[in-house]
């Protein structure tokens, strides 16, 4: 029996449509520090791409066109057509690195209540990222007392 899923295909794969995916496969490398995976580029008779595959640490992700598959992109809808949530290492300097590249900041890094600091960035079609970095440990009660104080305004 083949194994399911097959070796190097993780179990959960997402796919992000830009109305330009070569621009996008450029915007992502050198502003999030995604690279397109070399070899898995499929374009059409026109040198258009058709789908590739951008490198996120050990997972990644589908950039194909806009339209394909009745996905659409934040550019062509008006609204984010998603959210990712993204953790990465030495979060400060890849909030730099993003924000030098175009990317628009929606939220500056900031130390989250349950141990993340994160921040929020939309890409150059307006897909919305979130960036973590895991810097503390915080205990299951810690943050229960910190939501249930959001639901008693305390």
């Amino acid at each position: 029996m083949p194994k399911n899923p097959p070796d190097g295909i993780q179990r959960v794969t997402t796919r992000i449509a830009y109305e330009d995916p070569a621009a996008a496969v450029e915007f992502l490398h050198h502003a999030f520090g995604f690279p397109e995976i070399e070899g898995m580029r499929i374009e059409g008779s026109d040198g258009s791409i058709i789908l590739t595959e951008v490198q996120i640490a050990d997972c990644y992700i589908m950039i194909g066109p806009a339209g394909s598959h009745e996905i659409a992109s934040p550019k062509s809808v008006g609204l984010s057509t998603e959210s990712l949530m993204v953790y990465v290492d030495g979060i400060d300097d890849h909030f730099r690195t993003a924000k030098s590249k175009g990317a628009e900041i929606i939220d500056e890094p900031a130390d989250q209540y349950w141990g993340d600091r994160r921040y929020a960035a939309r890409d150059l079609e307006g897909h919305l990222w979130f960036f973590h970095e895991h810097t503390k440990e915080v205990s299951r009660e810690e943050i229960d007392a910190v939501e249930a104080s959001f639901r008693t305004g305390g």
